[in-house]
């Protein structure tokens, strides 16, 4: 199992080393940026956990695209969006 677990990481750098880095900085972004939420819920940092939101849904799209991954670019790019609109109401507007 251990074994499969590698060879399929190993397979996913060696197919794209750039898309394999945005997946990696996107898992971080996107882990950290829930953390955040979970355990400020009550009274959410959103000046903290939305961008990050927003930044690991660009990466997603990015890494997608690279992949070919049709279902995953909709899904990224709605959130992409969605995050956009919630950075614009949080810091511009």
């Amino acid at each position: 199992m251990i074994t499969q677990i590698k060879t399929f990481i190993k397979d996913s750098y060696l197919f794209s080393p750039f898309a394999f880095w945005c997946e990696m900085v996107e898992a971080i972004f996107l882990i950290t940026a829930s953390a955040i939420l979970t355990f400020t819920v009550l009274d959410p940092a959103t000046k903290l956990f939305i961008p990050m939101y927003f930044l690991g849904s660009i990466l997603g799209v990015i890494s997608a695209v690279i992949r070919k991954a049709a279902f995953v670019i909709v899904l990224c790019s709605w959130f992409t969006v969605m995050n956009a609109i919630a950075l614009i109401q949080l810091f511009i507007l």
